[in-house]
Protein backbone atom coordinates (compact mmCIF):
# COMPACT_ATOMS: atom_id res chain seq x y z
CA UNK A 1 0.00 0.00 0.00
CA UNK A 2 1.43 3.55 -0.95
CA UNK A 3 1.08 6.73 1.07
CA UNK A 4 2.14 10.31 0.63
CA UNK A 5 4.20 11.76 2.68
CA UNK A 6 2.91 13.10 5.47
CA UNK A 7 2.89 16.65 7.37
CA UNK A 8 6.40 17.17 8.66
CA UNK A 9 6.85 20.48 10.67
CA UNK A 10 4.91 22.54 13.11
CA UNK A 11 1.67 23.47 11.60
CA UNK A 12 -0.25 27.11 11.75
CA UNK A 13 -1.63 27.30 15.51
CA UNK A 14 0.16 25.19 17.21
CA UNK A 15 1.84 28.56 18.40
CA UNK A 16 0.38 31.65 19.63
CA UNK A 17 1.20 34.93 17.27
CA UNK A 18 3.24 36.79 18.92
CA UNK A 19 5.31 33.44 19.37
CA UNK A 20 5.05 32.85 15.68
CA UNK A 21 6.39 36.21 15.08
CA UNK A 22 9.43 36.20 17.15
CA UNK A 23 10.32 32.97 15.43
CA UNK A 24 10.07 35.24 12.31
CA UNK A 25 12.20 38.17 13.70
CA UNK A 26 14.86 35.58 14.77
CA UNK A 27 15.38 33.25 11.63
CA UNK A 28 15.41 36.21 8.91
CA UNK A 29 18.21 37.95 11.24
CA UNK A 30 19.81 34.74 11.15
CA UNK A 31 19.73 33.98 7.80
CA UNK A 32 20.74 37.19 6.87
CA UNK A 33 23.91 36.73 9.25
CA UNK A 34 23.90 33.28 7.14
CA UNK A 35 24.05 34.94 3.95
CA UNK A 36 27.11 37.32 5.53
CA UNK A 37 29.10 34.45 6.94
CA UNK A 38 28.79 32.25 3.29
CA UNK A 39 29.47 35.15 1.84
CA UNK A 40 32.93 35.12 3.36
CA UNK A 41 33.83 31.04 2.60
CA UNK A 42 31.66 30.45 -0.77
CA UNK A 43 33.03 30.63 -4.11
CA UNK A 44 31.53 29.58 -7.94
CA UNK A 45 33.20 26.56 -7.51
CA UNK A 46 31.25 25.35 -4.28
CA UNK A 47 28.17 26.59 -4.92
CA UNK A 48 26.38 23.60 -6.71
CA UNK A 49 27.23 21.25 -4.11
CA UNK A 50 24.43 23.82 -1.88
CA UNK A 51 22.05 22.77 -4.34
CA UNK A 52 22.44 19.33 -4.53
CA UNK A 53 22.95 18.78 -1.06
CA UNK A 54 19.13 20.69 -0.95
CA UNK A 55 17.89 18.80 -3.45
CA UNK A 56 18.90 15.42 -1.28
CA UNK A 57 17.63 16.53 1.92
CA UNK A 58 14.09 17.65 0.81
CA UNK A 59 13.45 14.27 -1.14
CA UNK A 60 15.05 11.98 2.11
CA UNK A 61 12.43 14.13 4.07
CA UNK A 62 9.68 13.07 1.85
CA UNK A 63 10.02 9.65 3.05
CA UNK A 64 9.08 8.50 6.60
CA UNK A 65 9.97 5.17 8.10
CA UNK A 66 8.27 3.64 10.80
CA UNK A 67 9.86 3.22 14.79
CA UNK A 68 8.25 2.34 17.89
CA UNK A 69 5.13 3.10 19.00
CA UNK A 70 3.56 3.71 16.50
CA UNK A 71 5.51 6.35 15.32
CA UNK A 72 7.60 7.56 12.26
CA UNK A 73 10.62 9.58 11.41
CA UNK A 74 12.28 11.18 8.47
CA UNK A 75 15.66 12.21 8.07
CA UNK A 76 16.51 16.48 8.94
CA UNK A 77 19.45 16.88 7.30
CA UNK A 78 20.62 20.13 8.74
CA UNK A 79 23.59 18.08 10.51
CA UNK A 80 24.83 16.68 7.54
CA UNK A 81 24.76 20.08 5.70
CA UNK A 82 26.57 20.98 7.88
CA UNK A 83 29.63 18.40 8.17
CA UNK A 84 29.87 18.82 4.50
CA UNK A 85 29.76 22.77 3.69
CA UNK A 86 29.81 24.16 7.43
CA UNK A 87 26.64 25.63 9.69
CA UNK A 88 26.18 28.52 8.26
CA UNK A 89 26.06 27.49 4.33
CA UNK A 90 23.85 24.75 5.77
CA UNK A 91 21.38 27.52 7.26
CA UNK A 92 21.22 28.26 3.58
CA UNK A 93 20.12 25.28 2.59
CA UNK A 94 18.08 24.17 5.28
CA UNK A 95 16.12 27.65 4.76
CA UNK A 96 15.77 26.49 0.75
CA UNK A 97 14.37 22.78 1.93
CA UNK A 98 12.00 24.73 4.50
CA UNK A 99 10.55 27.51 2.32
CA UNK A 100 9.50 25.20 -0.47
CA UNK A 101 8.03 22.71 1.33
CA UNK A 102 5.92 25.36 3.09
CA UNK A 103 4.56 27.27 0.19
CA UNK A 104 4.45 24.79 -2.69
CA UNK A 105 3.02 21.83 -0.41
CA UNK A 106 1.66 23.26 2.90
CA UNK A 107 4.25 20.93 4.74
CA UNK A 108 4.54 23.29 8.00
CA UNK A 109 2.79 26.61 8.38
CA UNK A 110 3.72 29.65 7.13
CA UNK A 111 3.32 31.76 10.03
CA UNK A 112 5.34 29.42 12.29
CA UNK A 113 7.91 28.98 9.49
CA UNK A 114 10.41 31.11 11.41
CA UNK A 115 10.48 28.45 14.00
CA UNK A 116 10.69 25.72 11.43
CA UNK A 117 13.80 27.32 10.14
CA UNK A 118 15.52 27.79 13.29
CA UNK A 119 14.37 24.13 14.85
CA UNK A 120 14.75 22.05 11.80
CA UNK A 121 17.87 24.09 10.01
CA UNK A 122 19.62 26.45 12.40
CA UNK A 123 19.57 24.73 15.26
CA UNK A 124 20.33 21.01 14.18
CA UNK A 125 23.27 22.70 12.16
CA UNK A 126 24.82 24.31 14.61
CA UNK A 127 24.34 21.79 17.33
CA UNK A 128 24.92 18.80 15.28
CA UNK A 129 28.07 20.39 13.85
CA UNK A 130 29.49 21.54 17.45
CA UNK A 131 28.97 18.12 18.84
CA UNK A 132 31.13 16.82 15.72
CA UNK A 133 33.79 19.21 15.48
CA UNK A 134 34.38 18.75 19.22
CA UNK A 135 34.53 15.17 19.21
CA UNK A 136 36.53 14.92 15.86
CA UNK A 137 38.94 17.45 18.01
CA UNK A 138 39.14 14.76 20.93
CA UNK A 139 39.35 11.69 19.13
CA UNK A 140 41.46 12.87 15.97
CA UNK A 141 40.20 12.75 12.12
CA UNK A 142 40.46 8.92 11.73
CA UNK A 143 37.65 7.02 9.87
CA UNK A 144 35.93 5.50 12.94
CA UNK A 145 36.23 8.75 14.95
CA UNK A 146 34.35 10.56 12.12
CA UNK A 147 31.89 7.87 12.01
CA UNK A 148 31.33 8.21 15.58
CA UNK A 149 31.30 11.86 15.80
CA UNK A 150 29.03 12.14 12.49
CA UNK A 151 26.25 10.02 14.70
CA UNK A 152 26.62 11.77 17.72
CA UNK A 153 26.21 14.94 16.25
CA UNK A 154 23.24 14.27 14.34
CA UNK A 155 21.09 12.66 17.09
CA UNK A 156 21.92 15.73 19.13
CA UNK A 157 20.80 17.97 16.39
CA UNK A 158 17.43 15.77 16.69
CA UNK A 159 17.29 16.18 20.14
CA UNK A 160 17.91 20.01 20.32
CA UNK A 161 15.40 20.61 17.22
CA UNK A 162 12.97 18.52 20.22
CA UNK A 163 13.35 20.77 22.86
CA UNK A 164 13.33 23.97 21.28
CA UNK A 165 9.91 22.97 19.78
CA UNK A 166 8.97 21.38 23.30
CA UNK A 167 9.83 24.77 24.90
CA UNK A 168 7.64 26.74 21.94
CA UNK A 169 4.83 24.55 22.90
CA UNK A 170 5.23 25.89 26.31
CA UNK A 171 5.39 29.81 26.21
CA UNK A 172 2.68 29.52 23.53
CA UNK A 173 0.46 27.92 26.07
CA UNK A 174 -0.30 25.17 23.64
CA UNK A 175 1.26 22.54 26.19
CA UNK A 176 2.92 22.19 29.77
CA UNK A 177 6.71 22.02 29.64
CA UNK A 178 6.47 19.39 32.13
CA UNK A 179 4.08 17.52 29.32
CA UNK A 180 5.71 18.78 26.32
CA UNK A 181 9.65 18.32 27.17
CA UNK A 182 9.55 14.46 28.35
CA UNK A 183 7.06 13.57 25.69
CA UNK A 184 9.66 15.39 22.67
CA UNK A 185 12.76 14.40 24.22
CA UNK A 186 11.18 10.75 24.51
CA UNK A 187 9.89 10.39 21.45
CA UNK A 188 13.11 11.90 19.36
CA UNK A 189 15.80 10.14 21.79
CA UNK A 190 14.72 6.98 19.13
CA UNK A 191 14.18 9.28 16.16
CA UNK A 192 17.28 10.73 16.69
CA UNK A 193 18.76 7.04 16.42
CA UNK A 194 17.83 7.13 12.79
CA UNK A 195 19.41 10.39 12.04
CA UNK A 196 22.43 9.16 13.93
CA UNK A 197 22.63 6.27 11.40
CA UNK A 198 21.58 7.53 7.53
CA UNK A 199 24.16 10.95 8.75
CA UNK A 200 26.84 8.23 9.55
CA UNK A 201 26.42 5.70 6.40
CA UNK A 202 26.46 9.14 4.28
CA UNK A 203 29.79 10.58 5.74
CA UNK A 204 30.77 6.67 5.66
CA UNK A 205 30.51 7.00 1.65
CA UNK A 206 31.42 10.35 1.11
CA UNK A 207 34.83 9.63 3.25
CA UNK A 208 35.22 6.56 0.69
CA UNK A 209 34.19 8.11 -2.48
CA UNK A 210 34.55 11.52 -2.22
CA UNK A 211 37.31 12.35 1.23
CA UNK A 212 38.48 16.04 -0.26
CA UNK A 213 34.50 16.62 0.68
CA UNK A 214 34.74 16.62 4.10
CA UNK A 215 37.88 17.43 4.71
CA UNK A 216 36.79 20.98 2.82
CA UNK A 217 33.69 20.29 4.56
CA UNK A 218 35.61 20.76 8.15
CA UNK A 219 36.15 24.33 7.49
CA UNK A 220 34.41 25.80 4.82
CA UNK A 221 32.34 24.70 1.93
CA UNK A 222 33.62 21.30 -0.41
CA UNK A 223 34.16 21.40 -4.18
CA UNK A 224 32.61 19.59 -7.03
CA UNK A 225 32.78 19.20 -10.52
CA UNK A 226 29.88 19.38 -13.10
CA UNK A 227 29.80 15.14 -12.97
CA UNK A 228 29.51 14.93 -9.50
CA UNK A 229 26.70 17.82 -9.02
CA UNK A 230 24.94 15.97 -11.84
CA UNK A 231 25.24 12.60 -10.08
CA UNK A 232 24.20 14.33 -6.37
CA UNK A 233 21.50 15.42 -8.66
CA UNK A 234 20.22 12.03 -10.48
CA UNK A 235 20.71 10.30 -6.38
CA UNK A 236 18.54 12.67 -5.11
CA UNK A 237 16.00 12.17 -8.00
CA UNK A 238 16.10 8.49 -7.44
CA UNK A 239 15.14 8.74 -3.53
CA UNK A 240 12.42 11.42 -4.49
CA UNK A 241 10.64 8.08 -6.63
CA UNK A 242 10.83 6.03 -3.43
CA UNK A 243 8.55 8.96 -1.50
CA UNK A 244 5.42 6.68 -2.16
CA UNK A 245 6.46 4.44 0.62
CA UNK A 246 6.02 6.75 3.38
CA UNK A 247 5.17 5.52 6.70
CA UNK A 248 1.46 6.68 7.59
CA UNK A 249 2.31 7.04 11.05
CA UNK A 250 2.34 9.82 12.34
CA UNK A 251 5.81 11.94 12.82
CA UNK A 252 7.33 12.64 16.12
CA UNK A 253 5.52 15.84 17.14
CA UNK A 254 2.05 14.51 15.42
CA UNK A 255 2.40 11.34 17.75
CA UNK A 256 3.07 13.94 20.69
CA UNK A 257 0.11 16.31 19.52
CA UNK A 258 -2.37 13.52 19.81
CA UNK A 259 -1.33 12.01 23.04
CA UNK A 260 -1.78 15.47 24.73
CA UNK A 261 -4.92 16.50 22.85
CA UNK A 262 -3.81 19.67 21.12
CA UNK A 263 -3.78 17.96 17.24
CA UNK A 264 -6.67 19.82 16.52
CA UNK A 265 -5.39 23.42 16.90
CA UNK A 266 -3.43 23.01 13.68
CA UNK A 267 -4.43 24.75 10.61
CA UNK A 268 -3.57 24.24 7.00
CA UNK A 269 -1.88 27.06 5.36
CA UNK A 270 -3.60 29.11 3.27
CA UNK A 271 -1.67 28.06 -0.14
CA UNK A 272 0.02 25.33 -1.08
CA UNK A 273 0.27 24.53 -5.33
CA UNK A 274 0.92 20.52 -4.84
CA UNK A 275 -0.84 20.12 -1.33
CA UNK A 276 0.20 17.41 0.82
CA UNK A 277 3.00 16.62 -2.42
CA UNK A 278 0.31 15.71 -4.88
CA UNK A 279 -0.08 16.70 -8.79
CA UNK A 280 -3.80 17.79 -8.60
CA UNK A 281 -4.42 16.86 -12.17
CA UNK A 282 -2.40 13.22 -11.80
CA UNK A 283 -5.21 10.66 -10.28
CA UNK A 284 -3.10 7.59 -9.55
CA UNK A 285 -1.75 7.95 -5.64
CA UNK A 286 1.52 6.52 -6.72
CA UNK A 287 2.52 8.68 -9.91
CA UNK A 288 0.70 12.12 -8.42
CA UNK A 289 3.51 11.72 -5.25
CA UNK A 290 6.59 10.77 -7.42
CA UNK A 291 6.22 13.79 -9.94
CA UNK A 292 5.09 15.93 -6.56
CA UNK A 293 8.44 15.06 -4.72
CA UNK A 294 10.40 15.05 -7.51
CA UNK A 295 9.48 18.77 -8.91
CA UNK A 296 9.67 19.80 -5.47
CA UNK A 297 13.59 18.20 -5.28
CA UNK A 298 14.23 20.34 -8.75
CA UNK A 299 13.06 23.28 -7.52
CA UNK A 300 14.75 23.10 -4.02
CA UNK A 301 18.42 22.13 -6.14
CA UNK A 302 17.33 25.72 -8.07
CA UNK A 303 17.03 27.76 -5.04
CA UNK A 304 19.26 27.05 -3.45
CA UNK A 305 21.65 27.22 -6.44
CA UNK A 306 20.38 30.87 -7.08
CA UNK A 307 20.87 31.52 -3.29
CA UNK A 308 24.31 30.32 -3.34
CA UNK A 309 25.45 32.26 -6.63
CA UNK A 310 24.09 35.25 -5.61
CA UNK A 311 26.14 35.19 -2.01
CA UNK A 312 29.40 34.04 -3.79
CA UNK A 313 29.05 36.81 -6.69
CA UNK A 314 28.26 38.99 -4.14
CA UNK A 315 31.45 38.02 -2.27
CA UNK A 316 33.45 38.32 -5.49
CA UNK A 317 32.25 41.91 -5.86
CA UNK A 318 33.31 42.46 -2.38
CA UNK A 319 36.62 41.44 -2.42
Amino acid sequence: MYFSPLALHIPDGFLSPWVAALGWLLAIGIVAQALKRTRRQLGERQVPMMGVLAAFIFAAQAINFPVAAGTSWHLMGGALAAMVMGPWAATLIMTAVIAVQGLLFQDGGLLVMGWNILNMGVLTAFGGYAVYRFLMRLAGAGRTARLAAAFAGAWVSVMVGAIATAIELAVSGTSPLALALPAMTAVHALIGIGEGLITMGAVAFLATSRPEVLQAGDAAPGRRGANAVLAGLGVALLVALFSPLASPHPDGLEFVAEQQGFLELGRAAPIGLLPDYTVPFIGDPVVTTMVAVAAGTLLVFGVALLVGRVAARRAGAGG
